[in-house]
């Protein structure tokens, strides 16, 4: 407490208003292979939240045959009934980022320069000297730029250049005579999409570059040169040029094929004298790849490059046919460079898509300098540009400017891979998963995370591998942080009822030690679905529609309320189960010391779960999974209401504040039909001094759950006619 000294007024704030937070009991954690997304422990990625069916799809693409195990499908259907889910995606580290390559080019370029008094005196130039010279009288000069679709039959952009004769003097090679500059005249030019006026490189004033600003060897622009009389309309063209293959010295795709460097697979190669942008996908998987769907949509992500004024480009990432990103780059550093504006690794990302960065033709990485204007030529560019004038010479080879930028177009992604193990014991490893040294958690292991608040898991279908090692690492997590339970089955096509006994037993090829555990459930026989994503029938994992029963119940009632039975365990999805179970079956998986949940097709009634047992052997409350998944609910609650207690003083003050917290909660659960009777014991008799002494505050809580009525039993008595129906 403070000392109050002098005289005054004084408030004193104390908060105790202490309550039992909302705990979801319905966060299911599902683990298993997908064809894209978030690997749970590669750069510290945890296990990620999934609210929704589209947002998996997002995140994870659609099922396929090619991945092991029915973690999509599962997913999938447990979303129906519930919107807190979270997907540890496991990988193999052969798994590959999908990749594409966008083409680095130079753009057609013709120099026309104020000092040359010979029109052909230098490769792609227009003299202007010799255009405007005497000759022509007080003709003015016209420069005519055209821009054509790649077929050339119709015009993409056209721009007419009129120098009057009178503002322009040539400059003689002493430099005597002082030129108005070109750059100076047309420099209100700017304002076209396609083609564009840019200053000499060397700062010359009399000399300019009318420039097509498309770059690549599919990019061209006829230049027409020639003269109108003053004042007239009339246009006589001296020179005509078609400025074509000028790309910079940027050679364009080879054969499609893959060449892998630095483990990343590329979707094309390049001339070993190219430099290139490749771009990929931020996490491994086919499911980046561009192709089509079975229903006719866009499936992937493609790196789409559109041509702007000037110097930059802007670049679409698109996925799934959609544009998800949008970037506007440069190549030279006064702008937005494409290495600085677009991230080139995942910890300097700019994009939750993908990354991208310079290379070499052999695929080396490179760190280039950016360029300190837009014509300076990347040093590592080589080669020439070509162009042909139509009149008055033939091919020029040209060198210095490259007016360097991306091709327009559109590249898809390919070459991803999902790293998905070609064996049982692999597939084994890396859904059971493991503790980097770093810290990060892969596979079953992300599961163990108090932050996520998982209470149901799951690992489903016969592609996991070793199917037993893989259901032990579940339950044995389970059991090691109390958080949830686990859900399993016997392998797809396990045979007769007694062979799935025998299984779950520890009495078959794929299982030789029994199952034994509270925080486990064996549901038996599999699940015909019909899956839209290909439009064929599917048998699923019971365990699924185990999780989606159980998610079910939290959202009618509450999670100590069975999840089974005509109310709370009828399946409407499912067509056809793969065992029809008579009574005979259903008891004996249900009795005798066996722990399989049946699921039933009852005639006119549907599929149902019928049971709803841990798989404990023993005979107590907790061999019920209404039961354990209460006691999991009641001690997370209890850890959540009470760990700001932790460092408070040991004595009945606190020990009061605790029963306060703790018989809320419960008298609330018994409300609500989860408890009969429950008692919290937080004092002197719990406290002993030698507890108190190790720094210990112990609270006892006794609890008398409700039990299911699964044996519902009518006794029917016939009585004689004489008989006295109200003493009975």
């Amino acid at each position: 407490m403070p000392n109050f000294v002098s005289p005054g007024v004084y408030v004193i704030e104390r908060d105790i208003s202490d309550y039992p937070p909302t705990i979801n009991s319905s966060v299911v954690g599902i683990v298993g292979f997908a064809s894209r997304g978030p690997i749970a422990g590669r750069s510290q990625e945890k296990a990620t939240l999934i609210t929704s069916q589209q947002q998996l799809v997002d995140t994870f693409g659609e099922p396929t045959e090619s991945l092991k195990g029915q973690a999509l499908e599962g997913a999938l259907e447990i979303l129906e009934t519930t919107t807190s889910m979270r997907f540890i995606r496991v990988a193999a580290t052969s798994a590959v980022e999908a990749s594409a390559v966008a083409s680095i080019g130079g753009c057609p370029t013709f120099k026309v320069s104020g000092s040359y008094t010979n029109p052909l005196s230098e490769a792609g130039d227009i003299g202007m000297s010799a255009i405007g010279s005497a000759d022509l009288g007080t003709s003015d000069v016209r420069i005519i730029a055209t821009v054509y679709d790649d077929a050339r039959t119709a015009v993409i952009d056209s721009k007419t250049y009129d120098i009057p004769k009178g503002t322009l003097t040539a400059s003689a090679s002493n430099g005597a005579t002082t030129a108005l500059g070109l750059q100076k005249v047309l420099g209100g030019a700017l304002d076209a999409d396609r083609i564009g006026v840019f200053a000499d490189a060397t700062g010359v004033d009399a000399s300019c570059f009318i420039v097509g600003l498309a770059a690549g060897s599919g990019a061209t622009v006829e230049i027409s040169a020639g003269y109108t009389a003053a004042g007239g309309s009339t246009y006589k063209p001296l020179e005509m040029f078609h400025v074509v293959d000028l790309n910079g010295g940027v050679p364009e795709p080879d054969a499609a094929a893959s060449l892998t460097t630095s483990g990343v697979t590329m979707a094309k190669t390049y001339n070993s004298n190219s430099v290139a942008y490749l771009v990929q996908s931020l996490w491994p998987g086919s499911g980046y790849n561009t192709g089509t769907t079975p229903d006719g949509s866009t499936s992937g992500m493609s790196f789409e490059v559109k041509v702007n004024g000037g110097e930059s480009t802007t670049e679409d990432l698109n996925d799934l046919g959609v544009a998800v990103d949008n970037f506007k780059t440069t190549m030279t550093s006064g702008g937005a460079y494409v290495e600085t504006t677009i991230g080139t690794s995942y910890n300097a990302k700019t994009s939750d898509y993908f990354t991208g960065y310079l290379v070499t033709g052999l695929w080396a990485d490179v760190t280039p300098t950016a360029l300190t204007s837009f014509e300076k030529p990347l040093a590592s560019l080589v080669g020439a540009g070509t162009w042909s004038g139509d009149y008055g010479g033939s091919g020029v080879t040209t060198s210095n400017p490259r007016f360097i930028k991306f091709v327009q177009g559109t590249n898809n992604f390919a070459a991803g891979d999902d790293g998905v193990p070609n064996t049982d014991a692999l597939v084994a490893t890396e859904v059971i998963g493991a503790t980097a040294s770093d810290g990060g958690k892969t596979g079953i292991e992300a599961l163990d995370d108090d932050v996520l608040n998982i209470s149901i898991a799951l690992a489903p279908g016969t592609g996991v591998g070793d199917l037993a090692s893989v259901q032990n690492a579940l339950i044995t997590k389970a059991e090691a942080t109390s958080n949830f339970i686990a859900l399993i089955s016997p392998p797809y096509a396990t045979g007769t009822t007694g062979d799935a006994i025998n299984w779950s037993n520890g009495f078959a090829t794929t299982r030789t030690a029994a199952v034994n555990s509270s925080y486990g459930a064996i549901y038996w026989p599999w699940l015909k679905v019909f899956q839209v994503f290909d439009g064929k029938d599917r048998w699923l994992a019971p365990e699924i529609y185990g999780a989606r029963q159980m998610t079910y119940t939290d959202n009618v009632s509450d999670p100590w309320f069975a999840p089974a039975g005509f109310v709370r365990g009828r399946l409407t999805k499912p067509t056809d189960v793969e065992v029809i179970l008579n009574q005979g079956d259903r008891d004996s998986m249900y009795s005798g010391g066996n722990v399989l949940n049946p699921i039933v097709n009852f005639p006119l009634r549907g599929i149902v779960i019928f049971g709803q047992r841990t798989a404990q052997r023993e005979p107590t409350a907790l061999d019920r999974i209404n039961i354990r998944r209460m006691m999991i609910y009641i001690k997370k609650q209890i850890l959540a209401s009470t760990q700001r207690l932790v460092f408070e003083p040991n004595d009945r003050f606190t020990w009061a504040r605790v029963e306060s917290l703790i018989n809320p909660m419960l008298n609330d659960i018994a409300n609500r039909r989860g408890i009969t009777e429950f008692k919290v014991v937080c004092d002197e008799t719990t406290n002993t001094p030698v507890r108190v002494d190790r720094n210990e505050m112990w609270c006892k809580v006794l609890i008398k759950p409700t039990k299911t009525a699964e044996v519902v039993i009518f006794e029917l008595n016939l009585t004689n006619q004489s008989a006295q129906l109200g003493s009975l």
